[in-house]
């Protein structure tokens, strides 16, 4: 099988995904971009587990019928950031190398990839595919609230990690994230006209205000640490002192350790009012640790470089301070590299696209990995 000459057919392929609706909270959309998944799978043998959810799309999880204790285990999201009827506004198209369309790089692309991947290990008469074990969740694009302890659960006994995230603008493969949170304050006032008797009044908006300047004080950019306050909300007239206030916080840190700290932080500075009569309600969390870079990680660079190297690929890694799935991995101990997807840019945003050529490129290193990993099992 010559992966190069499958680009029109996982072109076709991807077009089919982009062109479904599926952000997050779309199950119906997100679903739908599982069923047409699913064959593919079957035709190589693979069991499907479904877990079944409520508020999102259900979750994947993939193992070859012949599988003993699969030791490589691939994550990727289906679900994107964009709201139902983005498809209709802007669908799938292709212009100068590029393609476009909402969830293109991220990450529909990559789960094209996932499956020619399979599908050439298997052709060339390697058995690595069924050393093989996919977790296809439902809501990654907002902090895998519901796939974070399946991910966990069956990461364990693993011995490596894929994470299909796209590759970086340049190629690079990601080594190493930031962790993440998310907080909300709810500040509760008493509502007063401000023109007749504002001193009987307690705003919400002044409270949360004072919030905001002491969480961004928190921030230390040069050890890795921000603290945003991203989205507020509040008030019901220009005239009215506000009895409700919102603010949408988030979190980024580089270590263990600042994860602990930060919460303790945020709880502390919410624990009183600075304006007499207010009443704060704090709720959320660190959501992902940090992903680190370390020695097994390391291991895993230099195998997945060498194997890029002799397909012509100057494979680099980096950094980068977004969340992903990866994290979960990493922090189990399991050797875990992201951003193993194509190459494209300007994810969650209308001018999103993919690097045709990348698609069957990265396509071809996943399956060599893969190929790979299970050669070093058996050494």
């Amino acid at each position: 099988m010559d992966v190069h000459l499958k680009e029109k057919e996982m072109l076709d392929l991807l077009k089919e995904l982009v062109n479904i609706d599926s952000g997050s909270y779309n199950k119906e959309g997100v679903d739908k971009v599982g069923r047409v998944l699913l064959p593919y799978f079957m035709e190589l043998g693979f069991d499907i587990q479904r877990v079944k959810q409520s508020e999102v799309g259900d979750h994947l999880i993939i193992c070859h019928s012949e599988r003993k204790k699969p030791s490589i285990l691939i994550v990727a999201h289906m679900d994107t950031v964009f709201e139902e009827g983005t498809v209709e506004a802007r669908p799938f198209s292709v212009k100068d190398g590029r393609a476009y369309g909402p969830g293109v790089i991220d990450m529909k692309a990559s789960l094209v990839s996932v499956i020619y991947a399979l599908r050439y290990v298997k052709e060339i008469g390697s058995h690595a595919y069924k050393d093989v074990q996919i977790i296809l969740n439902s809501d990654e694009e907002i902090g895998s609230v519901t796939s974070r302890s399946i991910i966990e659960k069956e990461a364990i006994g693993k011995s490596y990690a894929l994470i299909m995230e796209p590759a970086r603008r340049d190629g690079s493969v990601v080594t190493e994230r930031r962790g993440s949170g998310r907080f909300t304050i709810e500040v509760h006032g008493k509502a007063a006209h401000s023109g007749i008797e504002p001193e009987k009044g307690r705003s919400a908006i002044e409270e949360l205000a004072h919030k905001i300047v002491k969480l961004h004080e928190l921030n230390d950019h040069e050890h890795g640490i921000s603290v945003n306050v991203g989205i507020i909300e509040g008030g019901d007239a220009v005239n009215t002192v506000s009895a409700m206030a919102i603010g949408h916080i988030d979190v980024r840190v580089a270590t263990l350790k600042q994860a602990e700290e930060m919460e303790h932080k945020i709880e502390e500075v919410c624990s009183s009012s600075d304006v007499n009569g207010t009443e704060i309600e704090l709720t959320g969390d660190m959501r992902r640790p940090p992903m680190l870079k370390n020695k097994k990680t390391e291991e895993l660079f230099h195998i997945i470089r060498n194997v890029g190297a002799e397909l012509g690929i100057d494979l680099k890694d980096t950094k980068t301070g977004g969340g992903s799935d990866a994290s979960f991995t990493s922090a189990m101990g399991i050797p875990t590299i992201d951003g193993l997807g194509p190459i494209g840019g300007h994810a969650h945003s209308e001018k999103e696209y993919l690097v045709i050529s990348s698609l069957t490129e990265r396509t071809l290193l996943l399956a060599k990995v893969i190929e790979r990993l299970m050669t070093e099992k058996k050494d």
